[in-house]
């Protein structure tokens, strides 16, 4: 619950600032991991089916945020890649998004942020090990 309402606070935010969910979430994950990647690769990082994704290339392309090179080890294969105005327009996202959790954690002391994380970072490495050990048990 508290993950949705956190993300629906950056997703308003970002509309204020004309930045839809759609685009700048492909954006941020094209940022993080330097381009290059597959349409599928980057439709898995997003959380969308694939033929979405084309539809939500083809605008950010049109808006020259993003384009599709052919992949040199697989001519069937196109990567994406920012262009120096997808860039720019992820600088602003960050700026953006560092403004709204600031907003949100702003009476948050820096040690209590810190111990919130740690716990996070424990359920998170919690809720890995368990899928891991069941499918251990079941011998799968």
């Amino acid at each position: 619950m508290l993950a949705r309402r956190w993300r629906r606070a950056l997703d308003t935010r970002l509309a204020e600032a004309g930045l839809s969910d759609a685009t700048w979430v492909p954006l941020i994950h094209l940022q993080t991991t330097g381009g290059g990647v597959t349409q599928k690769e980057l439709a898995a990082l997003v959380g969308i089916d694939g033929s979405s994704l084309v539809r939500l290339l083809d605008i950010l392309s049109r808006q020259e945020l993003v384009e599709r090179r052919v992949d040199e080890n697989d001519n069937r294969a196109r990567l994406i890649f920012l262009t120096p105005k997808g860039e720019q327009r992820v600088a602003e996202i960050r700026r953006e998004l560092a403004k709204g959790e600031e907003d949100m954690l702003a009476d948050i002391s820096d040690a209590d942020l810190a111990t919130m994380l740690d716990h996070f970072d424990s359920i998170e490495q919690r809720l890995a090990a368990k899928p891991l050990k069941r499918a251990q048990e079941t011998g799968e």
